[in-house]
């Protein structure tokens, strides 16, 4: 089986790893040479819209898929006239534009925070006074951790927002009083079976996910059915084939968390068992997550290894825990190795990334049969990080 990726990064190269146990052959297409990816794989170099690149990218393989979001859906679309193309081109689409992707959820009866489309600065008046404040004004595309949103708190935030967001068309959400952000990974094979990965706990600072605790504490029952209900009815209206990873904030007794942003960038810390709770959609991606990087030690099957069955058209491995398990982000800098290493239950993986401040250099997976003996060891490797 060879496999073609767009996109040269840690997730990429993350997906070679676990596929190459099972035989599979990998080849990147990435603009920028020298990436994570390369270190592990074939790479070709060149722009997604470059019709030499991917036709010299396409030769020979057997599938294609992405590990990230924002690879021109034109681009998936003509792969697909020669070559399987998982998850289908749909899903980017769906994924790449935060109002289409609000809409699409609630197409589906899956609730989100309120949300109006910003396209002037008389839509952005007319959608705070809809809406209320507070609110988080966001650019439809290419936001990512932190980057492209400003939270409204006052009137007086208002003005600033635009002038730093308005050249782009912009969504306003509704700032939603959760408790904690979560969120679920499922995966759906060529057949249509389907696997889900237990609900997380993410903690983010400065809009970078730092954080992710395996089983989200005190994870009640109806809320991980909540969160399989929503993934499988976007799963099945997009025919999809991979691994799905879906944001939520977990809302209930009205409490809030002290974060000082919302969306993908909060700093929660609550544990406690809340009355009620439900879920609402932040976002998805179609591709292996951040956010599950714990499942490499801390299940059965990775996200990774199980993406690889998914779209090679293997059947899915389990995705049972291995007691409880947490991913610490590497942010900026590398701490050191022999340090980390002496933490029980640790295991590095660093992406070969030069370091640079608010960069994702590599992550740390930790696991315990005890969950206090794991947040010991989360915080015993947090003592080691000095992040930029």
């Amino acid at each position: 089986m060879h496999i073609g990726i767009l996109g040269g990064g840690q997730l990429g190269r993350m997906l070679a790893l676990a596929g190459y146990p099972l035989g599979a052959r990998f080849r990147c297409l990435d603009p920028a040479p020298n990436g994570p990816m390369s270190h592990t794989a074939e790479q070709i170099v060149g722009n997604y819209d470059d019709a030499d690149a991917l036709r010299r990218f396409a030769e020979g393989l057997d599938v294609v898929t992405y590990e990230f979001e924002n690879v021109p859906v034109e681009t998936a679309r003509r792969l697909a006239r020669h070559v399987p193309v998982y998850p289908p081109p749909e899903a980017l689409e769906a994924a790449q534009d935060r109002l289409v992707e609000k809409q699409f959820f609630q197409g589906l009866g899956i609730p989100t925070p309120p949300f109006m489309p910003v396209g002037s600065r008389a839509d952005l008046e007319a959608a705070v006074a809809e809406i209320g404040l507070p609110a988080v004004l966001k650019t439809r595309r290419m936001g990512y951790d932190g980057k492209g949103q400003a939270v409204l708190r006052a009137e007086a935030d208002v003005e600033a927002a635009w002038q730093a967001l308005g050249g782009a068309p912009l969504i306003l959400e509704g700032f939603v009083p959760f408790v904690r952000e979560v969120s679920v990974l499922a995966v759906r094979g060529r057949d249509g079976a389907t696997a889900f990965y237990p609900l997380v706990e993410n903690h983010h600072r400065t809009g970078i996910l730092r954080l992710s605790l395996a089983p989200a504490p005190n994870l009640l029952p109806e809320l991980q059915a909540h969160a399989e209900d929503y993934a499988t009815r976007v799963l099945e209206a997009l025919n999809y084939v991979g691994v799905l990873a879906i944001e939520f904030f977990e809302v209930g007794d009205g409490r809030r968390t002290t974060n000082d942003e919302q969306s993908s960038s909060s700093d929660s810390s609550s544990f406690a068992t809340h009355h009620s709770p439900r879920l609402l959609a932040n976002e998805m991606a179609p591709r292996v997550h951040n956010s599950g990087h714990w499942t490499i030690e801390g299940a059965e099957t990775s996200q990774f290894a199980n993406h690889v069955r998914a779209v090679a058209g293997l059947p899915l491995g389990s995705t049972a825990l291995l007691g409880y398990a947490a991913m610490v982000n590497l942010i900026g800098t590398v701490p050191d190795a022999a340090g980390v290493l002496r933490v029980p239950g640790a295991h590095l993986h660093l992406y070969g990334k030069a370091p640079r401040p608010g960069r994702k250099l590599g992550h740390v997976t930790l696991r315990a049969d005890d969950q206090h003996i794991l947040m010991e060891r989360v915080a015993a490797v947090e003592a080691l990080l000095n992040e930029h």
